[in-house]
């Protein structure tokens, strides 16, 4: 093997390393935006939740309620 070969693959190999080293950061990246997406929902989803409740609190507050003027009546 000669110089200019060893070269040409020592380029190909530092080439691979280099796109090997973007694809990290860029990888590195996504799953950092995915984390923040993720929390976000899971804040949303804790907020629909405790709206949930307090709707299904009132509904049966109110039927009791029903339930208690026709008992009444």
């Amino acid at each position: 093997m000669d110089r200019a070969e060893l070269l040409a693959q020592l380029q190909a190999l530092i080439d691979r390393v280099d796109e090997l080293a973007d694809n990290t950061r860029r990888l590195q990246e996504e799953n950092r935006s995915l984390r923040q997406q993720q929390e976000s929902l899971s804040g949303e989803r804790s907020a629909l939740l405790a709206k949930n409740e307090q709707a299904r609190t009132r509904v049966e507050a109110m039927i009791a309620r029903l339930k208690s003027l026709e008992q009444h009546t």
